[in-house]
């Protein structure tokens, strides 16, 4: 992989710039790199930003940072956008394509944040020039793993991950030591349901379940880290990611959410990364990389938070963790059925066409009943995508007609 970066420009202060694009800037993690840049603008040079369909958080930041290009996914609201930018020298495009080929651009830094597989063709692009990637896009990893690592050992692209548990592990894990890694150790707040009965979690709405009790989050996201899906999904970007087997990756409630992640090595050592729940320290680390710099985050108070506690995850009531080990056991493309399975029903349980329990039941019968198959190509991931959501839609329908 790549260690060094390059190609930065400088400004007229004679200061180098760093060239930037961000994929998925209106989003929760978007907004939040948009942030960190906005206070030292005169450190970046922004490339591209990318959204789905907010026109007017796009122009706003686009306003703001002066890309060179902005694009909007819903080819729809291109006239909006472009009408709405008509005054500014900003080129403007639409359509999955356009996010595609922004990703082609030349940039010394590019965050892939956009939430789900419809983010993987543009850091798939990223990978193929041999960028600097800091990606929060689990996605990337989890439905097309051999694919992106295979793109990024040949095109020497670097990856820097922006998910607050693999960045804690990234940060601690010295890669002239893995032999002797004994484990990684990935936290899990537990989720605003952790408590939860049963029963309690056949009631919950949508509602519920975007209010996550630490994070700041999307609400696919915050659906997913409610089921444990979140940390299923996790599991199989570490084992990506790491190149560490199923069994050496675990997982432990933490609900305070300060101890981001630990590595166990052989010799008893455990190191942790810790700080306080804010996604603006992981993006920054990233961000900096190879050197540090100052975020807007609280600094961790150890004597006032006086306890950090930890538990075993409840295996019977948030089965996710087992689907991730047997979506890896089976390998190839399940892992990519799991995940698309996994977006259709978040998106019909926030439509409250389905019941909270019924997303991870709609997940386990897509990874049981639709066959898996070597991963040779991206048609072959995309293919195995759309069959999985396809399915969970039928699903779908089968629960609302026995309601």
């Amino acid at each position: 992989m790549k260690t060094v970066l390059s190609g930065a420009r400088k400004s007229a202060g004679g200061k180098n710039r760093r060239r930037i694009t961000i994929l998925g800037s209106t989003g929760s993690v978007g907004q939040q790199t948009v942030d960190l840049i906005e206070r030292d603008m005169d450190k970046y040079e922004i490339v591209a930003l990318t959204a789905k369909g907010n026109v007017s958080k796009l122009v706003e930041q686009a306003r703001k940072l002066k890309p060179r290009l902005v694009v909007i996914a819903d080819e729809m609201k291109y006239h909006e956008l472009k009408d709405a930018l008509a005054d500014t020298k900003i080129e403007v495009a639409a359509g999955a394509q356009a996010i595609e080929d922004s990703a082609k651009i030349e940039s010394d830094w590019i965050m892939s944040a956009i939430v789900g597989a419809a983010g993987l063709p543009a850091t798939l692009a990223a990978a193929r020039r041999g960028a600097t990637i800091a990606f929060a896009n689990k996605e990337t990893l989890v439905c097309a793993g051999p694919l992106m690592m295979k793109l990024v050992a040949e095109a020497g692209a670097t990856l820097l991950p922006v998910d607050s548990e693999h960045n804690a592990i990234w940060q601690v894990l010295n890669p002239a030591m893995r032999d002797a890694v004994s484990r990684i150790i990935i936290t899990a707040s537990g989720g605003p349901f952790r408590t939860f009965s049963r029963e309690q979690m056949v009631k919950v709405t949508p509602e519920q379940a975007v209010l996550h009790p630490v994070w700041s989050m999307g609400a696919k996201i915050s659906i997913d880290s409610a089921t444990f899906m979140n940390k299923a999904l996790e599991i199989i970007e570490a084992y990506y990611l790491f190149q560490m087997p199923s069994e050496k990756i675990d997982v432990i409630v933490h609900p305070q959410s300060v101890v981001h992640s630990m590595v166990e090595y052989t010799d008893g050592s455990v190191l942790a990364q810790l700080g306080t729940p804010d996604m603006r320290i992981p993006i920054g680390s990233t961000l900096a990389w190879p050197k540090r710099m100052a975020t807007p985050a609280a600094k961790l108070d150890l004597a006032k938070l006086a306890q950090l506690t930890f538990e075993e995850p409840d295996a019977i009531k948030f089965p996710a963790l087992r689907l991730a080990r047997e979506a890896m056991a089976k390998g190839g493309t399940a892992p990519a059925i799991l995940s698309a399975a996994n977006e259709v029903a978040v998106q019909a349980f926030l439509d409250k066409r389905i019941g909270f329990l019924d997303i991870v039941h709609v997940n386990e019968a897509a990874l049981n009943n639709i066959p898996h198959a070597v991963m040779n190509d991206l048609e072959v991931m995309m293919d195995a995508d759309q069959t999985a959501r396809r399915y969970a839609a039928t699903q779908i329908e089968l629960i609302e007609d026995e309601r």
